[in-house]
């Protein structure tokens, strides 16, 4: 098997951009603004609290305020959008993110419209959407296909003229990466195919990638056969699988068969430790540059 050298580290590259976020805090901080993030959550899944607290965690180390608002799986989607209307008005609150899942009774595109479009550091509001379909710079873009974005550039992966096919087309990484890796000119200028449940011959586009982004939510969907030799793997799947050999009676994979895809991919994440710890990041840089654009 082919060593670590063709790993893509997330936590390395993120703990990068967060010690650069640390210099743009502190000169807020000089000017007697501190960064507020609010969290909101919704029932008790326990992934959410898992992700919030990580979250909580990386607001704590940077010195961002962080908020969390814990509200029971009954509540109506009247009480949570008037709990969102009060961060909207908080000028102390820069970001405002609400945790997926939702239960059911609530209409998870209402709120996501209710954030308002400054405050959305998850960038889900339909102006923020806009913007990235665009190429609108202003806007926030989703925190997970930002951070793949962050990994390639930051890893030397060139994606200008590339063949890229995202595996996915959900509205939090499938579309959002796309959109942004079609754009013209920067860290973009790829030719994107995204493949979905309906795609007749998956492997065939896959085969063909320069770069494979796999958000499709399915264990260890993309094998060894369907890479190319060199091509770049980002797997951005979270699965949890049965193990009887784990505590837990489960153990979380990703997306990509890693075992037998890492000796044929010229670099590939690990999962963990590849995407996670760049959503992460990605969120603490929407909202400092929120906190900067609410006080210039």
């Amino acid at each position: 098997m082919m060593s670590v050298a063709n790993l893509i580290d997330g936590r390395i590259i993120s703990a990068q951009i967060q010690s650069e976020l640390i210099q743009r805090i502190a000169a807020l901080k000089s000017r007697g603004i501190q960064p507020g993030l609010a969290f909101v959550r919704v029932g008790e899944d326990p992934a959410s609290k898992v992700y919030v607290g990580r979250k909580e965690k990386s607001c704590a180390e940077l010195g961002i305020a962080s908020e969390t608002h814990v509200l029971a799986e009954k509540t109506s989607e009247a009480e949570l959008l008037a709990l969102l209307a009060k961060l909207n008005a908080d000028l102390g609150v820069h970001g405002i993110l609400v945790q997926a899942p939702l239960p059911k009774h609530i209409r998870q595109e209402i709120v996501y419209a209710t954030v308002l479009p400054t405050k959305d550091v998850d960038g889900f509001h339909p102006v923020n959407v806009g913007k990235l379909m665009l190429g609108d710079e202003t806007g926030f873009k989703p925190c997970t296909p930002a951070g793949v974005v962050e990994l390639l550039v930051r890893s030397g992966v060139k994606t200008d003229g590339a063949e890229v096919v995202v595996l996915g087309r959900g509205n939090i990484v499938g579309k959002p990466m796309a959109a942004m890796l079609c754009q013209k000119g920067g860290a973009a200028n790829a030719t994107v195919t995204i493949c979905h449940s309906a795609t007749r011959d998956i492997k065939a586009h896959c085969l063909r990638a320069d770069i494979i982004i796999a958000a499709m939510g399915v264990p260890e969907f993309l094998k060894a056969d369907m890479v190319k030799p060199g091509a770049v793997i980002i797997d951005v799947g979270v699965n949890r699988v049965p193990d009887a050999t784990s505590k837990t009676g489960t153990r979380l994979v990703g997306d990509v068969a890693f075992a037998e895809v890492q000796p044929i991919a010229g670099q590939i994440t690990p999962n963990p430790g590849g995407v996670g710890p760049m959503t992460i990041a990605m969120l603490m840089q929407n909202t400092l540059r929120a906190a900067e654009a609410a006080t210039n």
